[in-house]
């Protein structure tokens, strides 16, 4: 990476710091661009959100300085791509998941859990267990528009391809773009407390409840158990899931199962969240609230807990409640249509909103943390994947050359790790506190496999 392009990084990742109130010690930025071949400053997006958690961490832990490498962060971004379970790489994607030419442009489908499939399906028309070709041709008779309104209304998941300028002039943008990057209020009173963890592992001790599936929250999770938290990953049976992903964003973490629908699941949730520093959820806008789970609930159960909020769209505007993904987002807001000239989508090289918000979601975490530990109270960090997107795009453009390329070297910052599902090879957690890099102590748990409960 440049001087210049050194100092943009470092220079936004200060910017950060203060829209959050918080002051961070230096960060160090080395490496090269470019790394991910992209129209789009990935590599930027990725050594700022890096940064900022690492920045924050070294904070709360006394630390003097922080170090992010370009490569190291943008190969984070990559992990799912690069984690194997004995040398097999996961299945990532549904046979019914992607982009379908429509009457007048194209739209995505998110198969990848079965009810969306479904309700794709019977949006369509479509009888379960029809293929791709089917798909093809259903979508091939309607417009973008239409797809898009109708598998919605069915509870499925799916995004028009719209230009830049499109997104511009779509209600959701504008109340997106209301939102700061990373939003962080005080909710409620608490008392002066610190985290008490050290330089290497500046969150040692800390307990956070992990509420998120798919990506950017388990990301974030998976950071903050990186720098030493104490992650207990809430799930349940009856939620669907990736498996792959499941297992590689669970590092570091234990993981329980309770059905937040009965009396006596929401009663253990209210039991640990009594106990704990953190609470991060991707619940859809509102859901938790409906079952009691809030953020001002939960600050009157934990005095002091500090709440993060992950959503698609944002918490307001008419697409507030609507279930979304990376690759949709990116579909929606003009990133996949520029990507690809506009002549068909054309994705980001690798599923950044989702990485970017993850980082962005722990550095608002521990900013959140180092308020209390100097102000008290209790605090709300709410992030998107639609407005990182806004944010990528704000970082301007490449250079042509930035554009093509093979990618990025991987074999040197990759590690293994024996697991009960086998030999892990995965992406080691990039940045370093002082010299030291964060680490995860234990591989991934099976899905429920520990008490609700404390450690």
């Amino acid at each position: 990476m440049c001087e210049e392009r050194e100092e943009v990084v470092e220079d936004l990742v200060r910017r950060l710091g203060a829209e959050v109130g918080v002051e961070l010690p230096p960060l160090r930025v080395t490496g090269a661009e470019p790394v991910l071949p992209s129209v789009f400053h990935v590599d930027t997006a990725a050594a700022v959100s890096v940064g900022a958690a690492t920045a924050a961490a070294a904070g709360l832990g006394g630390g003097v300085g922080a170090e992010v490498d370009v490569r190291e962060a943008a190969v984070a971004f990559l992990d799912e791509r690069h984690f194997m379970i004995d040398g097999v790489r996961p299945a990532g994607w549904a046979a019914l998941s992607g982009d379908y030419r429509t009457v007048d442009g194209w739209v995505r489908l998110h198969c990848n859990f079965d009810h969306h499939r479904d309700a794709a399906l019977a949006a369509l028309g479509l009888p379960t267990g029809a293929d791709g070709e089917a798909v093809a041709r259903a979508c091939a008779g309607r417009t973008a528009f239409e797809v898009e309104e109708v598998v919605t209304a069915e509870g499925g998941c799916a995004a028009m391809m719209r230009s830049r300028a499109g997104w511009r002039a779509h209600p959701q943008r504008a109340a997106v773009a209301r939102s700061p990057l990373v939003g962080l209020t005080r909710i409620g009173d608490g008392p002066v407390r610190a985290p008490g963890g050290r330089r290497d592992r500046p969150l040692d001790g800390v307990r956070v409840l992990d509420l998120t599936r798919v990506i950017a929250g388990p990301v974030a999770t998976r950071t903050l158990a990186a720098h030493g938290a104490r992650v207990l990953r809430v799930g349940a049976g009856h939620l669907p899931e990736v498996p792959g992903l499941v297992v590689g964003t669970a590092f570091g973490k234990r993981s329980c199962h309770l059905d937040l629908r009965t009396a006596r699941g929401a009663a253990a949730l209210r039991d640990l969240v009594a106990g704990a520093e953190v609470f991060v959820q991707s619940y859809r806008p509102g859901a938790l609230e409906a079952l009691g789970f809030g953020p001002e609930e939960l600050a009157g159960i934990r005095p002091g807990i500090v709440c993060v909020d992950l959503s698609a769209y944002g918490a307001h505007g008419p697409w507030a409640g609507r279930r979304g993904f990376d690759s949709l987002v990116q579909m929606v807001c003009g990133i996949a249509h520029e990507g690809g000239g506009g002549a068909g989508p054309r994705p980001l090289p690798a599923q950044a909103l989702d990485h970017a918000t993850g980082y962005l979601a722990a550095f608002g975490a521990m900013a959140a943390l180092t308020r209390r530990s100097r102000e008290g109270g209790s605090w709300r960090v709410e992030v998107s994947l639609a407005r990182t997107a806004l944010w990528l795009d704000s970082l301007g453009r490449a250079e042509a050359e930035n554009v093509t390329g093979k990618g990025p070297r991987v074999a040197d910052l990759l590690s293994e790790m024996d697991s009960p599902f086998g030999r892990l090879t995965y992406v080691r957690a990039p940045g370093s506190v002082d010299g030291a890099r964060p680490y995860w102590t234990s591989p991934p748990p099976g899905q429920g496999e520990h008490p609700p409960a404390w450690w």
